[in-house]
């Protein structure tokens, strides 16, 4: 089965996902600038959120380049003597590296998503060698490269749930590669963007009326307001099959995929967050879900900017679009039609008619109850 999910978010003025330069991503779409939010940027926010960590605790894992240092500190709370933990700590840092590189920065060359039990075989080995090795010097000898080839077990470890969904790529023996089972589109905004600068200054408090009025700083920061089309693609069978060394993975997917829903609405990139305050709720959800193994994305409804006009404002403009362009892709693609769909927006205001064979459920969480339900053998 795959899941879809067409998503409406209407900005104020924010720079949720910076460029080189510090101004709001962009692309050229339909042959006119848009603001853009990468999947990187969507796919981190949602692992990250407070909401998802909260609802899927214990399915997780962390990007890092510090594993040297978790695994340190699991041995120190195992009892492992002191003296041996600084070089476990080089060796580690010759992980995921073609050469088996050491350095005495603690942390690894590449940066790779660990799940709970990567850590846990890797504290595994390290615990054998340093009980079969009878002083310090002898563990300096063993190779990084070494090491790493006792890690094994890779294809058959159980792996997190954001590494099932996101996927996984490394150069090392220790750790399997994961195909994405997820995914996310670049989010793109319906309208064309304006670039805008916020020329600010920082006062200093103790100057007196009758003193310099000068600022103590000025400083300029770019910005820009759009809606939203952000789009992702879950393939429900490759999930599972990412999963299956996983205790209960059709119970983990069953709490997973609501979880997801959650996080996508109810969570925004963090990028200028205190300046802005980017905090916004979708306007308008639709979830398809369908056996026909073909994913679809409706970013063409936006070939054409929309604009605000005098009777109808961004919003609607890019809702209605989106329902035009979803009746009409059903009609023009019969293979389509056997899918189940619901429907979301704020208010109610914006729902399918009746005979469109779409749910218009009356509230986020009946969206994602819809879909729970549909998820059910």
């Amino acid at each position: 089965m795959l899941i879809e999910i067409h998503m409406l978010k209407n900005y104020p003025a924010t720079n949720l996902n910076r460029d080189d330069m510090g101004a709001p991503k962009s692309c050229i779409f339909g042959g006119v600038q848009r603001g853009r939010i990468s999947s990187q940027c969507l796919k981190r926010s949602w692992r990250v959120s407070p909401l998802f960590q909260k609802e899927m605790a214990g399915h997780l894992g962390i990007r890092t380049r510090k594993m040297p240092q978790l695994v340190v500190e699991e041995l120190r709370k195992d009892g492992v003597a002191e003296e041996y933990l600084p070089i476990v700590l080089k060796k580690l840092t010759g992980f995921a590296n073609k050469n088996g590189k050491e350095n005495d920065l603690g942390i690894t060359n590449q940066i790779v998503i660990y799940s709970p039990d990567d850590i846990k075989a890797i504290v595994e080995v390290m615990k054998k060698q340093v009980e079969e090795c009878s002083d310090v010097k002898k563990l300096e000898k063993i190779k990084a490269t070494d090491i790493e080839k006792l890690v094994k077990g890779a294809e058959a470890r159980p792996i997190s749930l954001d590494i099932a969904l996101f996927g996984r790529m490394v150069t090392s023996p220790a750790f399997a590669d994961v195909e994405a089972s997820m995914q996310v589109a670049h989010a793109f905004s319906t309208n064309r963007v304006i670039m805008e600068v916020d020329y600010f200054t920082a006062m200093d408090d103790m100057i007196k009326m009758n003193e310099d009025l000068g600022s103590g700083m000025i400083g300029d920061v770019d910005f820009n307001s759009n809606c939203y089309y952000i789009y992702a693609s879950l393939d429900v069978d490759k999930l599972l099959e990412n999963l299956q060394y996983a205790e209960n993975p059709e119970e983990l997917v069953r709490s997973a995929v609501p979880a997801l829903l959650h996080t996508m609405a109810y969570s925004n990139p963090t990028g200028k967050q205190n300046s802005f305050a980017g905090n916004i709720l979708p306007s308008a959800v639709l979830v398809e879900c369908k056996e026909f193994p073909v994913p679809v994305s409706y970013a063409n409804a936006y070939a054409k900017p929309v604009r605000a006009l005098k009777d109808k404002d961004l919003i609607q403009n890019s809702i209605e679009l989106l329902q035009e362009k979803v009746l009409q892709t059903e009609h023009d693609f019969p293979s389509l039609e056997k899918v189940e769909r619901v429907w979301f927006s704020e208010g109610g205001k914006y729902s399918f008619a009746d005979d469109a064979g779409i749910k218009n459920a009356d509230d986020y969480d009946s969206l994602i109850q819809f879909v729970v339900d549909t998820l059910k053998p």
